[in-house]
């Protein structure tokens, strides 16, 4: 999956659209995917299963009140330079 599309993901995420940026999670099994995954049950609230995906992103889970922080940190990795 491009990285426009866990930014979409995530703006879906933002506005509120929870079950849609879960199914574009969902479709990405890269590191990124996985990450914009355990966010998004960050926002659920799911904690299990976001520490599940911040473990197969290999990140640290940064406990369940980050999701903004995350949400801003995984849209800066997305623009970055690949």
């Amino acid at each position: 999956m491009a990285p426009h599309d866990l930014l979409r993901g995530l703006a879906l995420l933002e506005s509120g659209d929870w079950d849609r940026a879960h199914a574009v999670a969902q479709a990405d099994m890269s590191d990124l995917g996985s990450w914009l995954h355990g966010i998004v049950h960050m926002v659920e609230p799911d904690g299990s299963n976001a520490m599940y995906w911040y473990r197969r992103a290999g990140r640290p889970f940064p406990g369940m009140n980050a999701a903004a922080s995350e949400i801003a940190a995984l849209r800066i990795a997305l623009r970055a330079p690949r």
